[in-house]
């Protein structure tokens, strides 16, 4: 019979040849198609919105939201088949082009959206007409009739009830809108008003066109100064060095003091002016007091992270310049945000339009007074609400695809063996490796953004309906807090997607494994990188925070000299955002690089120990650069240690008197 030992060593051997063996690291030697059903998926999504896209062409009113229409049911520019019920339609528009609207600056809002009447004219009045008799000779001298069409010019100052058959006076200058062919009036009050009750959102979006109608030259100069600082960043990150670095950290930190300067002076400014009696003074001073207080607050976490993190700025630098050498073999990567950018822009503006088509679409119904009103279809906000998760979904997607992008050219240009012999189009191969086996895992990982977003999107909507109604402050915190935590956790998301997406350039696995993966083996090497990689992250943001910076200071010293023709504070918003929005599309391409580069190394620790039979893919600079973080580690380790010796011996130790 065997022994105990024998029984005991055959149980052991069963054991382990049942364990599960851990998944090995093939870098670019195994590829498949990877989430092929979450393709499927997408694919059926997009059909849907293929169904969406052609109904609101046929349903749609294409030429009501091109050439415009007026109240009695005429398409301006065309012949027009009659309405049952309306005398005034189905008329011949083909020379009046123009649409106007007789009550545009002081318009009648019913139900929030605009009850003016409008008319297809021939042209739209460049001039204010402060009379009947001037509208009348508007009408004889350019052949545009600004009055009902049953009522002839000559009896504009005749008739008894000309001034409801009339515009109101005074009738504000105007010009065609280039795309639309509306009369839009030209002074900033009435042209904010008008805009925002066509949009229905009269109280917000009129002090946001109010103020981008009183300063659009501004803006558009800050916006181009955005972009050539953001530019003027990625080059700076391409070629930088120790004392770049230095320079840089005091140019963030003398332009955060600067703006937060300027805005308590702004501030002091205000509470002392004596035209603060105008209501623009007033929001114009509470938006600047908020603005100093965030922006304090920001400085000092940012001003004690430099301090905290000064020691790290050589290995930073030294960090940079290997994540250069990576972009040095394919330097056509920082150029990725550019493509993508126009792709976005492109899906927006068609987004955009069938959203307007939903919008057109309805059947005519005759309401008081002969006009025409079109009601909309049944269904078409089910079809809104699908629309707006194909914006969501089919955004997160684009910007994966340069995530995945960006992470297989990394890897293709890392695990080469050759390094005096760099792969030939690493960029075109990462493409076609994306499209041929991984876009289901895209999809995935984009689809997961996408379920992140939509709940904020709807938490923001019952927020808002809450502030107007007047509910507790209990139930809006409640759900502030909740958005919150779906921002955390959306960004967290975003972090694990994007390690997923280069686990899957590396080694072919669908996403679920992939993010699995790279969790396991990031946090078996988080002592070699982590602190350096999150350093590198901060001066990356830093560099955000001084594009922002210096864009903002520029807005400040331009808009403070008109504060009291508009309300500033949201075009400096908007400002600021976009050129947040700018520099991070341009400076994530260095972020992306510097994550997939650590993974990378994790990688190559993991399947390879540095000998003749298993030697590093890693260069020698980057070697060389791994040894001397293990030195700093193993010296600041040292020193933990001595010093909590020293603690404790001091703590134990025996006085001496």
């Amino acid at each position: 019979p065997p022994s105990t030992m024998q029984c005991l060593g055959a149980e052991y051997l069963v054991s382990e040849e049942r364990a599960p063996r851990p998944r090995e690291w093939r870098p670019q030697i195994y590829r498949k198609c990877t989430d092929t059903a979450w393709l499927f998926l997408f694919f059926f999504f997009w059909t849907g919105l293929m169904f969406i896209m052609g109904y609101s062409a046929v349903a749609g009113a294409t030429a009501r939201l091109l050439f415009g229409y007026d109240s009695f049911g005429n398409v301006c520019g065309k012949r027009n088949s009659p309405v049952e019920g309306a005398p005034l339609s189905g008329q011949d528009m083909t020379l009046k082009k123009h649409v106007f609207f007789m009550n545009s600056c002081k318009p009648d809002i019913k139900d929030r959206k605009l009850g003016s009447t409008a008319l297809c004219v021939s042209s739209c009045p460049e001039e204010q007409l402060n009379t009947l008799e001037e509208v009348q000779l508007f009408a004889n001298t350019s052949g545009s009739f600004l009055c009902i069409y049953n009522l002839n010019s000559f009896n504009y100052t005749r008739n008894p009830n000309a001034n409801s058959l009339c515009p109101r006076l005074p009738v504000p200058p105007s010009k065609s809108f280039p795309l639309f062919n509306r009369c839009v009036p030209q002074t900033p009050e009435c042209y904010s008003l008008f805009a925002s009750v066509l949009i229905n959102d009269v109280d917000t979006l009129h002090r946001i066109l109010s103020g981008i109608m009183s300063a659009r030259d501004t803006i558009l100069g800050l916006c181009i100064f955005a972009l050539a600082l953001s530019l003027t960043m990625m080059f700076t990150f391409r070629f930088i060095t120790t004392l770049l670095v230095h320079i840089f950290i005091s140019l963030v930190i003398l332009g955060l003091l600067f703006v937060c300067g300027i805005l308590w002076w702004l501030y002091y400014d205000y509470t002392n002016d004596l035209s603060i009696e105008l209501d623009t003074e007033r929001e114009n001073m509470k938006c600047v007091l908020g603005f100093a207080i965030v922006s304090t607050v920001i400085t000092a976490i940012l001003l004690v992270l430099i301090f905290v993190l000064r020691k790290r700025i050589k290995l930073t630098v030294e960090l940079f310049q290997l994540t250069n050498k990576v972009i040095r073999s394919s330097p056509f990567l920082l150029f990725q945000p550019l493509w993508t950018f126009a792709i976005l822009i492109f899906f927006w503006i068609l987004w955009v339009a069938v959203l307007l088509n939903l919008g057109t679409a309805g059947t005519a119904q005759v309401i008081a007074d002969g006009q025409v009103e079109y009601q909309p279809l049944s269904g078409i906000r089910y079809m809104w609400w699908y629309h707006l998760i194909g914006l969501i979904w089919t955004s997160e997607f684009i910007l994966a695809c340069q995530q995945m992008t960006i992470a297989g050219a990394v890897v293709t240009c890392y695990f080469n063996r050759n390094k005096n012999d760099p792969p030939d189009h690493p960029i075109l191969s990462s493409l076609s490796i994306l499209f041929w086996y991984h876009q289901g895992t895209v999809v995935k990982g984009s689809f997961l953004i996408t379920v992140m977003r939509i709940p904020r999107i709807i938490l923001m909507c019952i927020y808002d309906t809450l502030k107007t109604k007047q509910h507790g402050k209990w139930s809006r915190g409640t759900f502030r807090c909740c958005y919150c935590c779906f921002l955390c956790l959306d960004r967290y998301l975003r972090h694990v997607n994007q390690n997923a997406y280069t686990t899957t350039a590396i080694n072919g696995t669908d996403f679920c494994t992939s993010a699995k993966d790279a969790l396991k083996i990031a946090s078996k090497n988080s002592s070699h990188f982590t602190p350096i990689n999150c350093f590198g992250d901060f001066m990356i943001f830093l560099g955000k925070v001084l594009v922002v910076c210096f864009t903002v200071f520029g807005g400040l010293m331009a808009f403070n000299y008109n504060r009291v023709l508009q309300v500033w504070t949201i075009p400096l918003l908007l400002v600021a955002f976009f050129a947040y929005l700018v520099a991070h599309s341009f400076l994530s391409v260095f972020e992306t690089v510097l994550d997939a580069l650590f993974l990378c190394f994790a990688v190559d620790l993991e399947t390879n120990d540095g000998s003749s039979e298993k030697p590093y893919f890693m260069d020698q600079d980057f070697l060389n650069f791994v040894k001397r973080i293990n030195r700093v580690n193993t010296a600041r380790a040292q020193r933990d240690m001595d010093s909590l010796r020293t603690e404790e011996g001091t703590e134990l130790g025996p006085i001496v008197r």
